[in-house]
């Protein structure tokens, strides 16, 4: 595997955690149990993804968020919380990744994963506050369905598919930062309208 197939898979694993990190880890770990992943030597260190204790721990916080992500503003408050730990899980991940005979490759991972993962928080935290917005609650179900499901295939299309990996992390990036403008363009209108809405004072 080359040096461009890692940097890509280590991306496109760091983005994914900004949406579902305890998903990324499950479901790594289990596809590498059941040998439905073939993970190249040189990614033997995440073999610890398959410990049954760190999968057992990560799958209860994957259920917790999985409900916790569906619910109408409890999903935002889920999003506050995590906002240091899946930038922070996303580093770990990226950092596994990475050839450890390499410190300097190995922290430019770890600062990149976890920029990558915060970016990816960033918006999916920021669409999901213009969501909540929205008069329409089932809004909220099928966005958060939709990236259970994306997730999960993204996560297979970066391990089976290492030359594309790269080409997903870039795609990935460019959505999340198109979620941002588009979470910052609407709640500046919104802000707008609230203000026109005002009486005048008198």
């Amino acid at each position: 595997m080359g040096i461009m197939e890692i940097i890509g898979v280590a991306g496109s694993v760091s983005l994914l955690a900004g949406w579902r990190l305890y998903l990324s880890i499950v479901a790594t770990g289990l596809a590498m149990r059941l040998d439905a992943i073939p993970i190249p030597e040189h990614l033997q260190s995440l073999d610890v993804l398959a410990n049954p204790w760190i999968m057992g721990i990560a799958a209860i916080a994957a259920v917790a968020e999985f409900f916790a992500d569906k619910v109408m503003w409890l999903d935002s408050a889920w999003d506050a919380i995590h906002t240091f730990v899946r930038p922070l899980g996303g580093a770990l991940l990226a950092l596994a990744i990475i050839d450890p005979a390499d410190p300097a490759t190995q922290v430019v991972a770890f600062l990149l994963g976890g920029g990558a993962a915060l970016t990816a928080h960033a918006g999916k935290a920021g669409a999901r506050g213009v969501v909540n917005a929205s008069p329409e609650p089932v809004s909220n179900i099928a966005v958060s369905s939709v990236e259970d499901v994306a997730t999960i295939g993204l996560l297979y299309l970066a391990y089976e598919f290492p030359v594309a990996a790269g080409v997903i992390a870039l795609v990935l990036l460019g959505f999340v930062i198109w979620l941002i403008w588009l979470a910052r363009k609407l709640v500046r209108g919104f802000f707008r309208r609230g203000n026109k809405a005002e009486p005048p004072p008198g």
